[in-house]
């Protein structure tokens, strides 16, 4: 029987048909496929097979007049193509992401050094605060209590400590001039 019939027969989902034009050409696809992959015998094995599993279950679309030798390789090829676009895109992104985390960590350590030398450099002119209005700076903008709360802890009024924190950020808006860091100051305690 020549290879036509034997695909004919294949049309129709016959399974020694199959077997046989495997068992006739499977042994040549596997040879283009090492030229393919520069002589891996794993990937071409692979290769081979999966491209006749592709042959069954597209055997609806084959053309009995066509060589089927080159059916197959244009299979192979094809699908050889596509797991190196697959791998190829794995990798691109394997290395994004790893570059991302990278500039990410170091963006993320610089961060946090420039935040420990801003609160350094606030602590310090905390520390030259007068003593009630060095409290009530610390109660706010540290520990995040309310004006009011400030208000009933220290037996002082709302508007007090109001005018006693204005005066506070503008002392520090001043000193933070002189390191030309007011705006990163005003970031730091409003976006807290």
């Amino acid at each position: 029987m020549n290879e036509r019939d034997e695909l004919y027969l294949l049309l129709k989902g016959s399974t020694s048909a199959f077997e046989h034009l495997y068992n006739l050409y499977s042994g040549k696809l596997f040879n283009f496929c090492l030229k393919l992959t520069n002589g891996n015998k794993y990937i071409s094995e692979e290769l081979t097979q999966r491209t006749f599993v592709k042959v069954w279950e597209k055997r609806s679309s084959i053309d009995p007049e066509r060589s089927f030798v080159s059916f197959i390789c244009t299979i192979a090829k094809n699908m050889l193509l596509n797991d190196f676009e697959h791998e190829t895109v794995k990798f691109i992104y394997a290395e994004y992401v790893k570059s991302a985390a990278h500039i990410q960590h170091e963006n993320a350590t610089e961060l946090e050094v420039e935040r420990n030398l801003l609160e350094n450099l606030i602590d310090k002119i905390t520390e030259e605060l007068p003593p009630k209005r060095k409290e009530i700076f610390i109660l706010s903008r540290k520990r995040g209590y309310s004006n009011k709360h400030i208000a009933e802890y220290l037996h002082i009024s709302e508007s007090t400590i109001e005018t006693q924190l204005t005066k506070s950020l503008a002392f520090m808006k001043e000193k933070l001039k002189y390191y030309g860091s007011y705006f990163v100051f005003l970031c730091y305690f409003w976006v807290m």
